[in-house]
């Protein structure tokens, strides 16, 4: 349960990982951290139920706490699922097993809707634990945990791999933003922004840079989402700190280059901390437009507004960009125009 990116990305493999078992989701709450407390989100808040019932059964969370889990999922039926026993780590004296509600986010999560488990469930012995492409896997959770008697699974964590492989990526066009949070975006659009317009994702707060600095481009391991631009396994080629982490001159550099590329009369910036707006401003006195952010940064708009842009400029490695490109991949027949930071050379010199 990191952030809101990798809370998505990993929504999708539960989606096909519950389609695959044919059985119906409990559509989860979505966590905001933001110190000192965690705050519980609604599914339907964000996305349009509607449009996740076109490719599996999904019910509320508000329904399922409120009608059905009254009904089918007793007290002493609710087990917490893990891949194996571990170690507690606040209770060095408690006996091995999921933990399912240790710490936070957990403990708040379970709390919030009301569930406390009396004993755990393993599932590391079927075949590919969650991934249910492996021979017998399918057939192995149907014998193991079978629906009348485990009515409810319940996860200590995701059901899914993280990060997430290219098989699921498509189910992100069934995630439709509410109408809220479109709206929104629209008006947004409408009032600060002017089409053609190239929409960017800056990555540069503290955390993020650190993480950067260990990337090895010889190792070329995937890192979070490196493999939405460099291919499975990174078979399109070497993952740089360039991609992760480009300095100022770099950004600006390359937000030029995609306003030229498609004449754009304006930029939108969204960051987790620093936006550049003088930077790139300054960068694009020759084009005579100007770069434009949210005055109250919502992270759910941004995102809307970054998917409505006639050509998207994001982060490689972060999931909160692979939520906007695999929309805009899947969005309709033909994928909308997306880029990132480092992975096209640059020739042009800007100083700033």
């Amino acid at each position: 349960m990191g952030r809101f990116g990798n809370q998505v990305d990993q929504f999708l493999g539960v989606l096909a990982f519950a389609k695959s078992l044919d059985r119906t989701l409990v559509l989860p709450n979505f966590i905001e951290f933001k110190h000192p407390e965690t705050k519980m989100i609604p599914f339907e808040v964000l996305f349009q139920v509607a449009s996740v019932k076109k490719y599996t059964r999904v019910v509320t969370m508000h329904e399922f706490t409120k009608q059905i889990m009254p009904k089918v999922w007793p007290l002493e039926k609710r087990k917490a699922f893990c891949w194996t026993p571990r170690k507690a780590i606040y209770d060095k004296k408690a006996e091995p097993g999921c933990h399912a509600k240790e710490g936070s986010p957990f403990g708040p999560y379970w709390d919030h809707i009301g569930v406390s488990f009396v004993g755990d469930e393993y599932f590391g012995e079927i075949p590919g634990g969650f991934d249910t492409n492996q021979l017998g896997s399918r057939k192995k959770w149907h014998e193991k945990f079978g629906a009348e008697e485990y009515p409810v699974l319940a996860f200590s964590s995701a059901p899914s791999a993280f990060p997430s492989k290219a098989k699921v990526w498509n189910i992100q066009k069934h995630l439709k933003w509410s109408s809220r949070i479109t709206e929104q975006a629209k008006k947004f659009i409408s009032e600060h922004l002017e089409h053609p317009f190239v929409a960017v994702h800056l990555r540069n707060d503290a955390d993020w840079v650190r993480v950067c600095e260990h990337i090895n481009p010889e190792s070329n391991r995937p890192l979070f989402a490196s493999e939405q631009c460099l291919g499975e396994g990174h078979h399109l080629g070497k993952l740089t700190k360039e991609m992760c982490s480009p300095t100022k001159q770099q950004v600006a550099e390359q937000i030029v280059e995609q306003v030229g590329k498609i004449g754009a009369k304006s930029v939108f910036v969204a960051s987790d901390k620093d936006h550049m707006i003088d930077e790139i401003n300054e960068a694009l006195k020759p084009y005579e437009i100007h770069a434009r952010r949210q005055e109250h940064d919502d992270l759910y708009t941004s995102l809307a507004i970054l998917g409505r842009s006639d050509l998207f400029l994001g982060n490689c490695v972060s999931t909160f960009s692979h939520i906007v490109k695999r929309e805009r991949d899947h969005a309709g027949q033909t994928a909308k125009p997306s880029a990132f930071f480092g992975v096209h050379v640059v020739k042009k010199h800007i100083e700033l």
